[in-house]
């Protein structure tokens, strides 16, 4: 989908990127100079020989004089006779003035003897001058070139600091306060817009809203209204809160900065609230925008939480600052900063109060009109067949987020792929389902036949008992196939609703305790492949006591604390007398709810005999399957549609290479259920 949306002043469309000067140009420049310090000679054509050809030079009186440099090097200027024998060609001012041959010395007596031994009985014998000679480019490059390198090798890691996210926007250790949010303008290539947000109907008519007050701000001043100065997404992972902010860079007409949270925090002491100010320094500079921070979170802790932190680190003056650029005694007309975040509960309530934050958009999890919209937007680019139904997959996966939505129909099309298939039937989506919700396959995985007769009563149990009772979620499927760290799934098609009883809660208990009952009933012992069954219902019967106030005994009262004060309190919100009550009653609605699980499996033990046999026979059972064994639910007031046996057989007939997300308990209860035993 092409946007034809631009940002910022359409003016500015012929500016062009400025090429930024490069620091490494320093560093040739600096190597060039010590190179050429170092082995740069002006051009100079001296020889350097031995004493044996300097013996010769004396003996033929060929020199007409030995400087001694330093007492190190021997230059040898030779006379006019020496010069004719040895350069005939050369005869120039700068050759004359410059020494002929050179000799390296050892010692200097040794040389002087050497010399008078050479020179003897000579009448006008030749003496070396001493010569002291300083080389200040050697010198100074010896004192300079430590300091230098140290120096550069700091730039250069500052630099690295930079193009990590360390260093601010412009990888200078000057810029080292900077932004780094990256400013989406007209030259951008933002292509998502609200076409391409499904399923949030509501929280997009919330940010359509914001986009147009900065379109047409007038429409809402002129009758005394004032833009609000921040909007804050809150939802669970996965729900589209990011995409919503995207839609936004694409939709409106505004400079757009978008950053992470964790882009503020830095290991220097004051950085974080330097890049907030210029942050906001830069937006206002750009007015009308719109400041994005992802994971507000991360800078947005509720102060003094804590107990362990400091009063004044980093974090808390990064909040500080954020709190009174966004409503402090400056102004920032014409600024809206959208944030997101999937904890709220954590965030300083200064931070959440009207004036900062005047809006909070709940983005929640899609309904079943909202799934089937998300279906839509990905599988625009697919290849589907004909057999594959939108409203279908989106009845199969309540629960479901908007990037689960989205990692269903990549599954499905790598898995119709691997089939070589010319386009993604039904079979493929239902297998992507099962992938994601049930864990992978494990064909290979070493079951003796008792063992596997224990987790097929034990999955028949838990079939059993969602089948017979009122307010358990109907059954999809049933398998014994490994999956994960898991040695059977079942897979429950949960009602979405919005509010749950104290009956629904005790039949899922039942149900969730159908595995570990059916092994007492047919055994007569009980095993450790229910221990996912038991963490969830102990978890469950925790929570109907303590939180939800669905016990008799305790009475309308609950123990939750929504602030999150309570994780750093060190003691309980209730007495001992009452934690060994509510210790009390959990356990006894655990056992309550596993005697029923008894009583209906004991009164249905030929049921749960021929379905237990039906999944050690085929590996896998479906819904039709309980309905011929047991009859139809007499609660259910519509018709459910399962699917079918010859249209989704056990994927260990089909694909031996299907692969699946390894999960041992149920996703949540809003989800489609897998029931795993470890």
């Amino acid at each position: 989908m092409e946007n034809n949306n631009s940002f910022g002043n359409p003016n500015n469309s012929n500016n062009k990127p400025k090429k930024k000067f490069s620091f490494y140009w320093i560093y040739v420049v600096l190597t060039a100079v010590f190179l050429g310090s170092l082995f740069f000679n002006g051009g100079s054509k001296t020889e350097e020989i031995d004493k044996g050809k300097l013996i010769t030079l004396l003996k033929d009186k060929d020199i007409e004089k030995i400087d001694l440099v330093n007492g190190e090097i021997a230059e040898i200027y030779l006379n006019e006779s020496g010069l004719q024998k040895y350069f005939p060609n050369e005869r120039s001012s700068s050759f004359n003035s410059t020494p002929n041959y050179t000799l390296r010395i050892g010692s200097v007596e040794r040389f002087e003897q050497d010399l008078e031994t050479a020179q003897e009985g000579f009448t006008d014998p030749i003496y070396p001058q001493n010569v002291k000679r300083h080389n200040w480019g050697a010198e100074i490059v010896s004192w300079i070139l430590p300091i230098v390198i140290i120096f550069g090798f700091w730039f250069l890691i500052i630099r690295m600091m930079g193009r990590n996210g360390g260093a601010g926007g412009g990888g200078n250790v000057f810029n080292i306060g900077k932004s780094q949010a990256k400013l989406y303008d007209n030259a951008s290539d933002v292509k998502v817009t609200f076409k391409d947000v499904a399923g949030l109907e509501e929280a997009k008519e919330e940010v359509m809203e914001v986009v147009d007050f900065l379109k047409n701000p007038g429409r809402y001043t002129k009758l005394g209204g004032k833009i609000p100065k921040g909007v804050l997404l809150v939802g669970p992972p996965g729900t589209g809160k990011t995409l919503l902010a995207k839609s936004v860079a694409g939709e409106a007409n505004v400079p757009f900065f978008s950053i992470s949270g964790s882009d503020f925090v830095e290991m220097f002491v004051g950085v974080g609230a330097s890049r907030v100010r210029d942050l906001f320094k830069q937006a206002k500079e750009k007015s009308p925008s719109i400041i994005f921070i992802d994971e507000i979170d991360a800078i947005g802790r509720a102060r003094g939480k804590n107990p362990m932190s400091g009063g004044n680190d980093e974090r808390e003056s990064t909040l500080n600052q954020l709190l009174t650029e966004m409503d402090g005694f400056g102004t920032n007309s014409g600024v809206i900063v959208i944030a997101a975040t999937n904890r709220a509960d954590i965030l300083d309530k200064a931070l959440m109060r009207a004036g900062r934050f005047d809006r909070q958009i709940y983005v929640e999890l899609p309904d079943l009109i909202g799934r089937k919209e998300i279906f839509e937007v990905h599988m625009r680019k697919l290849k589907l067949s004909d057999d594959v139904s939108i409203e279908f997959l989106a009845k199969q996966t309540p629960g479901f987020s908007g990037a689960d939505i989205a990692n269903v129909c990549n599954e499905a099309a790598l898995i119709a792929a691997r089939r070589n298939k010319e386009s993604i039937e039904k079979q493929d989506f239902l297998d992507a389902i099962d992938r994601i919700v049930g864990g992978l396959e494990k064909k290979n995985k070493v079951i003796t036949d008792s063992e596997k007769k224990v987790i097929a009563f034990h999955e028949a149990g838990h079939a059993t008992t969602s089948w017979l009772l009122e307010f358990a979620h109907p059954l999809v499927k049933v398998t014994i196939v490994p999956r994960g760290k898991a040695l059977g799934a079942a897979w429950y098609l949960p009602n979405e609703r919005q509010i749950t009883t104290k009956e629904q809660m005790y039949h899922e208990m039942i149900a969730t305790l159908g595995g570990r009952a059916a092994e007492q009933l047919i055994f007569g012992h009980i095993s450790t492949g229910a221990l996912s069954d038991l963490e969830k219902v102990t978890k469950q019967a925790t929570a109907m006591v303590v939180y939800y106030g669905l016990d008799e005994k305790i009475g309308n009262r609950s123990y939750y604390d929504s602030t999150g004060q309570q994780d750093y309190a060190l003691t309980k919100p209730f007495s001992e007398k009452t934690a060994e009550i509510i210790d009390e009653r959990v356990s006894q609605l655990i056992e309550s709810a596993y005697q029923e699980a008894l009583k209906i499996l004991g009164d249905n033990i030929d049921g749960l005999t021929q379905l237990a046999n039906k999944l050690i026979d085929k590996e896998v059972v479906f819904g039709d399957d309980l309905e011929m064994i047991f009859g139809k639910r007499p609660w259910v007031k519509e018709e459910i549609e399962f699917p079918k046996e010859e249209d989704n057989e056990s994927t260990s007939q089909q694909d031996n290479e299907s692969e699946s997300k390894s999960e041992s308990e149920s996703k949540s209860e809003s989800e489609s259920k897998s029931e795993s035993e470890s």
